[in-house]
């Protein structure tokens, strides 16, 4: 990058857990949906910028957050009790819809959520994946994909299209669904775990919308990786020692999220066709935000005191990043020089 990124760290009287952007309001500025937690309750705030501290509106949860995702009209969070709750993205709790926890869902935490167009995919530790829609007169339905009866459990899902959707977690890997065939895992991938370290934890799964057979995937011991679904047996090492020894190790410990990130321009002109992948961007538990990038040494943004629980790139504004702080704050990473200076 030419110039030199920014970053300004806001400490609040909550910890947060995760935090994404919100989209952009002309009449109420930027802003940022956060889960958080205390002693005493977990809630999601609305946040605006420059003022995080300052929550604009909230919403209880029965639990603790472990996911939280936004399309362009609908925020979603899953809890660690294994409960789902939809409202819409301006925040009007009274228009809030909740899936509960129980047999007829999750039992336990929800790790993977993420929206496909009119439809949520859900995957919990519990082994079970649920895709989740509109029922009509305000309901939702859940409708049970698969149930692995605690044999193995889910950490992450992400959508590829309409029909085709991706999980992983531990001891099943990275699996790829086709909805149109029954419902199915159609491949599967074992992944890449180095330093010895014969299977691994997925921990989060980004897809490209221009390359939607591409995964990349972060995990433990600071391995990411890219699946092809035209090379399966191939994947590719990003970071963590690989097959081939070849990848670079931007950190040592849980790689919590992984985003491609299109601000950043890739060192070749990369067409649709290519093999090679684009630039990521992860966070960690050790206080890692880099960018990683195939055959290249990693580009290391933040190297905190505590780990970043989480991180969003602003999908209007691609220069800039937002992340949770372990301790109690939210950071604001700004890239180039036509920064949003308003901030």
């Amino acid at each position: 990058m030419a110039d030199s990124p920014s970053f300004r760290r806001h400490p609040l009287p909550f910890s947060i857990d995760l935090v994404r952007w919100l989209p952009s309001s002309t009449s109420s500025g930027r802003l940022l949906a956060a889960a958080v937690h205390d002693l005493s309750s977990s809630q999601l705030h609305l946040l605006p910028l420059p003022d995080p501290a300052s929550p604009l509106a909230s919403l209880p949860l029965p639990s603790r957050a472990t996911a939280l995702r936004c399309s362009p009209s609908v925020l979603a969070a899953a809890t660690s009790s294994g409960s789902l709750h939809l409202l819409p993205s301006s925040f009007d709790a009274g228009s809030a819809i909740s899936v509960p926890s129980g047999a007829g869902f999750h039992v336990g935490p929800v790790r993977g959520l993420d929206c496909g167009g009119e439809e949520w995919v859900t995957a919990g530790e519990d082994g079970r994946v649920h895709v989740v829609s509109g029922g009509g007169d305000g309901r939702v339905v859940a409708k049970r994909v698969w149930d692995g009866k605690g044999m193995s459990g889910y950490e992450a899902a992400r959508w590829a299209s309409s029909a085709e959707f991706a999980t992983g977690g531990a001891g099943c890997g990275v699996q790829w669904w086709d909805r149109r065939k029954g419902d199915a895992v159609v491949a599967q991938c074992k992944g890449i775990w180095g330093r010895g370290i014969a299977t691994g934890m997925v921990h989060s799964i980004d897809i490209h919308p221009s390359r939607k057979h591409i995964c990349v995937v972060g995990g433990s011991s600071g391995t990411i990786f890219a699946w092809d679904l035209r090379w399966q047996q191939q994947p590719i090492p990003l970071s963590g020692v690989g097959l081939d020894g070849t990848a670079q190790s931007v950190c040592e410990s849980e790689v919590w999220e992984v985003l491609f990130d299109n601000y950043t321009q890739s060192s070749d002109i990369i067409s649709s066709a290519s093999t090679r992948m684009l630039p990521v961007m992860m966070c960690s538990e050790d206080g890692i935000l880099a960018i990683v990038e195939q055959d290249e040494r990693p580009l290391e943004l933040l190297a905190e005191p505590c780990a970043i629980n989480s991180f969003d790139i602003d999908p209007q504004n691609p220069s800039d990043v937002v992340c949770a702080l372990e301790w109690e704050s939210i950071g604001v990473l700004t890239r180039g020089r036509d920064a949003m200076a308003e901030e």
